[in-house]
């Protein structure tokens, strides 16, 4: 399945990947929102996770070493940002199994995972992406599954409304940035899908969404 859209890495130009892990450290404050995701993801034992735009795997490798008994994939259309997310795996000997695969098109059958994650890779996207990109999570989450999201959400401040102004120039962020994430997510067949947490980063927020598919599907 392919896209009309530019292909954007983690920090736009390619040259800029090895700077992603202590720019997003230090810019997003990223223990706290990873370590929040993970919250509500409520893992378990014997359950099977994705991270969808795993990028260098920071969230991949926390998840197996705080749940070791949860069995970890990853996934990235980014040759250069898996190296470094199995060059962080070798390292760690943690286990995890990471792919290259775009977002709507993942190399999985129907209802191979228990939870998906995915951080600030959504805001990338075109509308028609993310809603592809939706349908595919949607597709790979067993019956009674989970999505929890964490990416740029609706600003609530002065400041922050400024700042989304000038940023709805570009049609990738309107979603975010209007507050309609949920409702996109449960268009593609997510239910109880909510706003469960908000991590405060400057003027734009990061909001952790979460959705369950139906057990009536699959």
């Amino acid at each position: 399945m392919n896209t009309t859209a530019r292909y954007i890495h983690a920090l736009g130009p390619a040259a800029l990947t090895r700077f992603y892990d202590p720019v997003v450290r230090w810019v997003m404050r990223e223990d706290a929102f990873r370590n929040r995701v993970l919250t509500h993801a409520e893992l378990a034992p014997g359950q099977r996770l994705l991270d969808v735009g795993c990028g260098t795997g920071t969230l991949a490798l926390l998840a197996k070493q705080r749940h070791p008994g949860v069995e970890v994939h990853g996934v990235d259309g980014d040759d250069k940002v898996l190296a470094l997310a199995r060059e962080k795996d070798e390292r760690a000997g943690a286990g995890v199994r990471f792919e290259r695969a775009l977002a709507w098109a993942l190399p999985y059958p129907d209802g191979t995972f228990d939870r998906v994650v995915s951080t600030l890779m959504f805001h990338h996207l075109t509308v028609d992406d993310k809603q592809r990109t939706a349908r595919e999570i949607v597709r790979v989450l067993r019956p009674g599954g989970a999505l929890v999201l964490a990416d740029l959400g609706s600003p609530r401040s002065a400041p922050g409304r400024a700042l989304a102004r000038a940023l709805f120039r570009a049609s990738r962020f309107d979603d975010h940035l209007a507050g309609r994430l949920p409702a996109l997510l449960g268009g593609a067949g997510l239910s109880e899908v909510a706003e469960v947490d908000q991590h405060d980063v400057g003027p734009l927020p990061i909001a952790v969404i979460r959705g369950h598919k139906p057990r009536g599907d699959g």
